[in-house]
């Protein structure tokens, strides 16, 4: 039999734990050959708190893990009774295994994740801000662009009573 991948509900925010217990269960029960993966999909931000930049880890989708397993009632009944495991995802009870295209593009971006943490950027056009570093200090603007991949912000400022563009690194505004 081939393996197919299998998404599993869990307690949200106790994946990590829950990935171990399933691990220690699969070992315990002699079922390494017939359930090879375990992944909790998590990706690297980097963000500023405090003025300290931080790279934390952050689940991709929380309350799920994903099971690389060949299916079968020995299998199926392991999983299920893992402390902290809710159920597989399918129909009637029965689950229904990832299309390979999906497993796919999920493991690719945990690989391009691994690479290089992605900025968390939390300003959307049309937000206001406060300018709360540079030589535009304590001017208020209202956010026209988000530039993610050069982690800037372009903020429209009223200068001399004329609104002017500014663009600044996403940690020297502050929302208002």
């Amino acid at each position: 039999m081939s393996t197919n991948w299998y998404v599993v509900r869990v307690q949200s925010g106790r994946e990590d734990q829950v990935k171990d217990n399933l691990e220690r269960t699969i070992k315990a029960k002699g079922l390494t050959e017939r359930v090879t993966r375990v992944l909790v999909p998590s990706e690297k931000v980097s963000e500023i708190k405090g003025g300290r930049r931080r790279v934390t880890k952050k689940k991709i989708y929380p309350g799920y893990i994903m099971v690389e397993m060949e299916y079968g009632e020995d299998t199926w009944f392991a999983v299920r009774e893992t402390p902290g495991i809710g159920d597989f995802i399918g129909s009637h009870g029965e689950p229904v295994p990832m299309a390979d295209h999906e497993i796919e593009k999920i493991i690719g971006q945990i690989e391009k994740q691994e690479e290089k943490p992605t900025l968390k950027i939390d300003f959307r056009a049309g937000d206001s801000v406060k300018i709360k570093e540079g030589p535009f200090e304590n001017f208020d603007g209202v956010v026209e662009e988000v530039i993610p991949a050069k982690g800037m912000v372009r903020v429209t400022v009223t200068i001399f009573s004329r609104p002017t563009p500014v663009e600044l690194e996403y940690w020297q505004v502050e929302a208002i």
